[in-house]
């Protein structure tokens, strides 16, 4: 009796075989999981006053953001490790990354000023986390439903551009009140049109940035001339889209048209 129950233990504790596809998997969100630690770099940064290194650490949860997607698309996550979501882990991170810190980072600096600065922190903290629990926050064209709560790249150009604290804090109010109106948001890689030309302001935003924090943030005009001209465009190019929906929309069957006919073509090969 008491070999047959510790048989049956041994046979339930028994570690399984982990397959070389799980494991790359898991290694995904492992990457996505990194995140935390860098959102806890840059709360550490943060409080000690020190915000550029802050935003590096940032800028570099956000580069993982922008790869740790397309990798597990790609290994098939989803599929091979069905009982942890990625999804999840994602939105936590995220809600650290783009919504706590920079609100964090925005009351800590109180370059609005200590009312203000209290103030809007608490109004992108609430904002976003309701934002975070609406589950149809994108489009069928991959935009988002109302301001994507992207508030590390609102922070960041408030902290380049350094307008008028009223202006400041009109900013985070308008965004916050535009995360639950039916206007979209760009996605620059996933909205397929226009993504050449959306990509590639996205990418000169990030240069700016990147420029922005060699200066220590106290970047010259023209770096805050150029955060700001792309910085705009990125924020109202998805409402200008949704209100002009056959804008860039050839270029993107055109293209749709070619990956199809590559598929067939890669189908009918020996």
């Amino acid at each position: 009796m008491a070999d047959s129950v510790k048989t049956k233990l041994t046979g339930k504790l028994k570690a399984k075989k982990v397959t070389a596809p799980q494991a790359k998997a898991f290694s995904v969100h492992l990457l996505t999981a990194s995140g935390s630690f860098l959102a806890f770099l840059s709360v550490v940064a943060a409080s000690d006053g020190r915000y550029t290194a802050m935003w590096w650490w940032l800028g570099l949860a956000l580069f993982v953001d922008g790869i740790d997607g397309p990798i597990a698309r790609k290994l098939e996550v989803k599929y091979v490790l069905p009982n942890w979501s990625g999804e999840l882990l994602d939105s936590i991170i995220d809600y650290v990354t783009y919504v706590l810190i920079p609100a964090f980072a925005l009351y800590q600096s109180g370059f609005m000023g200590t009312n203000l600065s209290f103030i809007s922190g608490a109004i992108i903290v609430v904002s976003s986390a309701i934002y975070y629990a609406d589950t149809g926050m994108k489009t069928k064209e991959n935009f988002f439903k109302g301001f994507p709560v992207v508030w590390n790249m609102v922070v960041f150009t408030l902290f380049i551009v350094r307008p008028g604290e009223w202006v400041a804090f009109g900013t985070v109010v308008a965004s916050a009140i535009l995360s639950f109106l039916p206007i979209n948001f760009l996605h620059p890689v996933r909205v397929v049109r226009l993504r050449p030309l959306n990509l590639t302001i996205f990418l000169l935003w990030c240069a700016f940035g990147v420029i922005a924090l060699y200066y220590m943030l106290d970047a010259p005009l023209w770096v805050r001339i150029g955060i700001s001209v792309t910085g705009l465009y990125i924020y109202f190019i998805g409402a200008i889209m949704q209100l002009f929906p056959s804008l860039g929309r050839e270029a993107a069957l055109a293209k749709a048209r070619k990956l199809v006919e590559k598929q067939q073509k890669s189908g009918e090969a020996p």
